[in-house]
């Protein structure tokens, strides 16, 4: 591909087409990309995929664009963001732009079906519905479709991965053909929040698919109408804070996954990777793969637990030859994989310097002695994944704890939710991988199509939900979901971790708030749960609203106070960011 150039605190960064701010930064060797409001402390890349709000850049003068998410162009103007950055956070256009017409919502034709997300299970669940006749709204943020386990760089086919390869994800795409024919693509468009109308639902988005320049708007709002909805939001990983997991260089495992699959960049030279999970092995894997050295394979699990789940086991074969090789690919770059071992701290002078782990016993008590300390300049850590459940919530539809502690959706045999005509694919019912949520997709996709009033012959309560191809999905998703429950099963959170922390750690990254200050909430001002910890600390009350800190700030708080912790997030109008000054088109503009 072609390299272009950007100027970044005076500097110029080289980049290929198609790769964001953050990963053409990470590629140039820059990890810090913003300083935080009180402390001044270095942040940089972290979730990779715009859920945490670490890499926040100024771009042309514009502040509180995310790297991670930005598409690099030739000649714009990249500053490190200090504090909370500057400018007009307001209005739609960048500061020395000249002033243009600010469009109202795109109107949209109303469609039988809106899928939300382009993941494995939004994919499937257009594919299917698209298949039996309906009309079909596909919208997703990103520019292009296959959601974290399908990402690949623009202009690259995707990379092959078992069970579910390229090959299932040309399949899935040939079958858009038709939501491509009715304009039913709605890429680069991020959902704020969905209302209910007379004859379905409102999806209100905010279409940044083309990139702000001369006189075009940041961003725009569009509505898009349909009678039914699949909800298929997808995950992202699950953090534990430790002492240091805030410098440049920590990422989450799915962000050091993001860079190297969506932009062809590997995080750094010398790479820890750590947490538990299957997760793991594939980031590892294309890590070493990619040029690379990791210094080890930190799983806080015993994989001998896999031995009390042999009916789960055998029913998914698939999985293991897809371990299998994974694990031969790490053999090859000699990689270690060390079981009951975790990180206690990373170290370094602005950014991550030196990584320290130490194996754990059954109760997640420190082995006496065994602590390492290995010198890298990326660590990539995570300890499973949290559902993005924010715009189901909006919509109430019902809940429940999984076996993994996660709040999901609860769902019916044919991916209904408690919520009338909203259907539920993919992680959002409880986090189990690509194959099944392509399996939940299909299921999802031909249950509102039957009731969309598409006529198709063989849709409907007697046809497309209950036929012999359904059944067997039916089939197929029970077999996969008992491999789910056996793997949170044998990948639980180890006990432990918060007698860990040291009471300068950090917990909430977006409002600096330690231990320490979780601490005195409980201990002087009464603090009995997360919520109060918020109230009185902030903690959760940052740009992410508490989807990296919420999981941690709950398990601080009742290990404190010998409680269970409560999952979930609150309900929220608002599910993704949106400008002031596009909140003012939409609500002044007939619809």
């Amino acid at each position: 591909m072609r390299e272009r150039s950007f100027d970044f605190d005076g500097r110029p960064i080289t980049f290929r087409e198609g790769q964001s701010i953050g990963a053409a930064l990470t590629a140039a060797g820059i990890r810090a990309l913003r300083t935080t409001r009180v402390q001044r402390w270095p942040r940089g890349l972290f979730c990779g995929i715009g859920v945490c709000f670490d890499c926040l850049v100024v771009v042309d003068g514009s502040p509180n664009e995310r790297a991670c998410l930005t598409p690099a162009r030739p000649g714009m103007r990249v500053q490190t963001q200090e504090g909370t950055g500057h400018g007009d956070l307001a209005g739609p256009q960048r500061p020395g732009d000249p002033v243009a017409a600010a469009p109202g919502p795109g109107s949209a034709e109303r469609f039988d079906v809106v899928v939300v997300g382009a993941g494995p299970a939004g994919l499937a669940a257009a594919a299917r519905a698209a298949e039996l006749g309906a009309t079909v709204a596909l919208v997703d943020a990103a520019a292009h479709p296959g959601g974290q386990y399908w990402r690949h760089p623009a202009g690259q086919e995707v990379a092959a991965q078992r069970p579910h390869g390229p090959g299932s994800f040309r399949r899935l795409i040939d079958g858009l053909a038709a939501v491509d024919a009715t304009g039913g693509r709605f890429a680069g468009h991020h959902v704020w929040t969905i209302a209910r109308a007379d004859d379905g639902f409102v999806v209100h988005a905010v279409d940044r698919s083309q990139p702000a320049g001369t006189g075009r708007p940041a961003e725009r709002p569009v509505d898009i109408r349909g009678r039914r909805l699949v909800l298929a939001p997808g995950a992202y990983d699950r953090q534990l804070p430790f002492p240091g997991w805030d410098l440049p260089g920590v990422l989450t495992a799915g962000g050091a996954q993001a860079l190297l699959k969506g932009h062809g960049v590997a995080a750094g030279a010398r790479a820890v990777v750590a947490g538990t999970g299957p997760f793991l092995l594939p980031v590892a894997a294309g890590l070493a793969a990619g040029g690379t050295r990791v210094l080890g394979v930190h799983e806080a699990a015993s994989l001998r637990a896999w031995g009390a789940h042999p009916v789960a086991v055998l029913g998914n074969a698939a999985k293991l030859g897809e371990a299998a090789g994974y694990v031969a690919t790490l053999t090859r770059h000699r990689v270690r994989l060390h079981s009951r071992s975790v990180v206690l701290r990373a170290e370094g002078a602005g950014q991550v310097e030196s990584v320290t782990t130490a194996h754990i016993d059954r109760h997640g008590a420190l082995v006496p002695g065994s602590a390492r300390t290995v010198a890298s300049d990326v660590l990539a850590v995570g300890w499973g994944f949290t559902p993005q459940l924010e715009l189901p919530l909006a919509l109430g539809c019902a809940t429940r704890v999984d076996v993994d502690g996660s709040l999901v959706c609860v769902v019916d045999a044919e991916q209904r939710s408690s919520v009338p005509d909203v259907y539920v694919a993919g992680e959002a019912c409880g986090v189990g991988g690509a194959a099944l949520a392509v399996v939940e997709g299909r299921l999802a996709g031909a249950a509102a199509a039957g009731h969309s009033g598409a006529g198709h012959s063989g849709a409907g309560p007697s046809g497309a939900g209950h036929s012999g191809a359904d059944r067997r999905l039916r089939q197929r998703r029970t077999a996969l979901r008992r491999f789910a429950v056996a793997m949170h099963a044998v990948y639980p959170v180890p006990p432990g971790w918060t007698d860990r922390l040291t009471d300068d750690t950090v917990v909430c990254r977006c409002e600096e708030v330690t231990v320490g200050r979780l601490r005195t909430a409980r201990d002087d001002l009464g603090a009995q749960d997360a919520r109060s910890a918020k109230l009185m600390t902030r903690a959760g009350m940052g740009w992410c609203q508490g989807r990296v800190c919420g999981y941690p700030t709950a398990c601080l708080m009742a290990a404190w106070n010998g409680t269970e912790p409560e999952p979930g997030l609150p309900q929220r109008p608002v599910a993704a960011p949106v400008r002031l000054g596009t909140l003012a088109q939409w609500a002044k503009s007939p619809r």
